[in-house]
């Protein structure tokens, strides 16, 4: 798999820490089909993970001495591996967003803005909702489990949709999604875990968990697809060829990646929802051993 694999001390958590070391050198630019739409689709995705998952990461730590949950064992050790497993996210992101960055795409540039986004849009949701009570740390939290939701559903699509998968030339690119896509479901719950603990299970808590997923997601789309249009507009690929190509991978009804969390995501929605719910125990079991993680 091009990887070299290190499962670190679950320290009695349910999920463990594994330290894949990919190698990226070796990637093809057009590693998605050969096709530039699809590539810098996940590209664009790509360029999202490593502000996205250090604010993920940081809105968990945040709250984790809060009395509430600060003396809950068991979901101390589930925060260590959700921070573990976010922190090699990010770490492997950053080391295919170089490879990327070196047949010159500038994925560098996309991180800062995602970076900048996340800052704006997140002090201007306190600002909103102060006079209610909601604080930096709430909006922050809300945010992280809303997102987490999206990534936990995009990843089951990744792991589940057999055509995305055969448009995964590249092996090692292949590995490292799915690779992704399991930890984000065995964590799925941790952030959810982590707000309930915190913020509870009333009228208030539902309407601020919604009501982030409404804004994240989005936010999101916009960020995205700017970075797609981006991206193919410096490599002078933006056509109707590559945008076909992203339709037909994105949002087509009977193969679209977004198409086929439609179900999911608005399981979100629900009142006392929780994202076990969403039962991919045997996906991840048997995708563990095909990868052989």
């Amino acid at each position: 798999m091009n990887a070299k694999v290190k499962i670190t001390n679950r320290a009695g958590a349910s999920f463990p820490v594994r330290r894949m070391n990919f190698e990226f050198e070796q990637v093809p630019e057009y590693w998605m089909s050969g096709s530039a739409g699809l590539t810098h689709f996940m590209t664009a995705l790509s360029a999202l993970f490593p502000a996205g998952e250090k604010f993920f990461i940081d809105s968990v730590r945040a709250v984790r001495q809060h009395p509430a949950i600060k003396d809950n064992e068991a979901l101390q050790k589930e925060i260590s591996a959700f921070i573990g497993q976010e922190a090699m996210h990010t770490q492997e992101h950053v080391g295919f967003n170089a490879s990327a960055q070196r047949y010159g795409h500038d994925v560098d540039a996309l991180d800062r803005q995602t970076d900048r986004v996340i800052q704006t849009v997140r002090k201007f949701f306190a600002v909103l909702g102060k006079p209610f009570g909601i604080s930096q740390e709430m909006v922050d939290l809300t945010a992280t489990t809303a997102l987490e939701h999206f990534t936990a559903t995009i990843a089951s699509q990744l792991l589940s949709n057999e055509h995305i998968q055969e448009l995964m030339k590249d092996e090692t690119m292949k590995t490292m999604w799915l690779w992704h896509a399991i930890e984000e479901n065995e964590h799925k719950a941790v952030a959810y875990d982590v707000f309930e603990g915190v913020f509870g299970k009333g009228s208030k808590s539902y309407l601020l968990r919604t009501s982030s997923l409404v804004a994240a997601m989005v936010t999101l789309f916009f960020v995205h697809s700017y970075f797609i249009l981006r991206l193919l507009k410096e490599d002078q690929h933006l056509n109707i060829s590559a945008l076909k190509d992203i339709y037909i991978f994105g949002y087509s009804p009977s193969k679209g990646i977004i198409a086929g969390m439609t179900k999911e995501m608005l399981m979100y929605f629900k009142p006392g929802f929780h994202p076990n719910d969403l039962d991919s125990r045997s996906l991840l079991t048997s995708w563990k051993q095909k990868l052989g993680l």
